[in-house]
């Protein structure tokens, strides 16, 4: 097959806006036109009044022993973002990279997908092949979730596939697991007034501080409580949970006492930890938490802590049919944890034994002129097309 349809649809879909708060449905239903032509039974899940929507396409028999293929159309944003020295919302061909917002987080398999099923010949499956491309999954892998809830309805007859891969950029390396993450708000109330009188009233950031070193401390707790053996070597440089202070804000003018203060919190729970318990933990700690500032002893401040959201983890079998297609097709045998959280975390919820594998690189992702290698890149149909010929054609591996 000629390289001229990857390209093409890498182009439209690099072209395409849709950094998460915009709207991702015209790319969709871009690639559910190319989908319909190409002979799948293409579903668009739609929200927002059809500014946003997740693709669902099939093709070959209505029975067990499927096969997913799954990434996310939404992108990082880039207006403001320092560093570019090229247009991210155009196909840059230069060389031996290909340059744009997206190419490597992760359009660029999405495009591949779509090359492979052009080259395979379809009508051959004797299981059946599944798309899953999903929205919002740069902002809490919200699409995934609401993907996998209503997946059996949105297959209808169709059997869900227990195994599922998704294209996240790892330079073609092979994961099985990564750890989940939750995001929560903490926000501290105080009592406003003049900064001469601190006494009669309640400094919000003061407190806020007071929290925000208490979190802290419950790091340093979970570092030294560490993981199982198992997790030590799926997740060596940090096998236990991991917090981050994402935003913080608070105080109207420096001669005012601070009557509000308010901070993000994420966390990243190992695949085998309860992430609700990490959350619970943290509210515990803060209710114990003296919520006095420094300057006004007899007055205390409120802290309330939102409930967290919630991209699970994911710890796949080892040994599964799509890893050994995988390992003999990419010529690897080692499977390990990826830094990063996917939808897999929501597929598993619904049964699916998921590998992430993909053709960018992640240090390529988030980043100014973003890009992936032109030999990557045009490996990919090939890949996809062999490992789905493996699985899906003829007896069952």
């Amino acid at each position: 097959m000629s390289n001229k349809y990857l390209y093409d649809i890498t182009s439209q879909l690099i072209g395409a806006d849709t950094v998460s708060h915009h709207a991702s449905a015209p790319a969709m239903q871009m690639l559910a036109d190319h989908l319909d032509t190409l002979g799948f039974s293409v579903h668009l899940q739609t929200w927002e009044e059809g500014r946003k929507a997740n693709l669902i396409a099939r093709v070959g028999p209505e029975r067990e022993g499927g096969l997913v293929l799954s990434g996310h159309v939404d992108i990082v944003p880039f207006e403001g973002q320092p560093g570019w020295s090229r247009e991210p919302l155009a196909l840059g061909d230069e060389g031996e990279r290909l340059y744009g917002r997206g190419t490597t987080d992760m359009k660029g398999f999405l495009a591949q997908c779509l090359a492979a099923a052009k080259q395979l010949d379809l009508g051959a499956l004797e299981r059946p092949l599944v798309l899953l491309f999903t929205s919002d999954e740069e902002v809490g892998c919200q699409g995934g979730a609401r993907l996998a809830d209503a997946l059996p309805e949105l297959l209808g007859q169709c059997p869900a596939p227990r195994l599922a891969w998704i294209g996240e950029p790892t330079s073609w390396k092979v994961f099985h697991a990564h750890k989940g993450v939750a995001g929560f708000l903490v926000e501290v109330r105080g009592e406003g007034g003049h900064s001469s009188r601190p006494e009669e009233g309640v400094n919000a950031i003061a407190v806020a501080g007071k929290a925000l070193a208490l979190i802290g401390e419950l790091q340093e707790a979970l570092r030294r409580e560490g993981g199982s053996a198992e997790m030590q070597s799926l997740f060596p440089d940090a096998p236990y949970a991991t917090f981050n202070f994402g935003t913080i804000e608070g105080g109207t003018a420096a001669n005012m006492i601070a009557e509000a203060c308010r901070f993000t919190v994420s966390y990243r729970a190992l695949p085998d930890q309860d992430p609700v318990a990490i959350h619970q933990r943290v509210k515990e700690a803060l209710a114990e938490l003296d919520p006095h500032d420094w300057g006004s002893p007899s007055r205390r401040a409120e802290i309330v802590v939102s409930e967290p959201f919630i991209a699970p983890g994911v710890l796949s079998a080892r040994g599964t049919p799509l890893e050994k297609a995988l390992f003999a097709e990419l010529g690897t045998s080692e499977a390990g944890g990826a830094p990063f959280c996917t939808d897999a975390g929501h597929f598993a919820r619904a049964g699916m034994e998921c590998i992430i594998c993909g053709p960018g690189d992640l240090d390529e992702a988030h980043q100014p002129d973003e890009s992936i290698s032109r030999a990557a890149f045009e490996a990919g149909p090939d890949h996809i097309a062999t490992v789905v010929r493996r699985l899906l054609e003829g007896p069952q591996h």
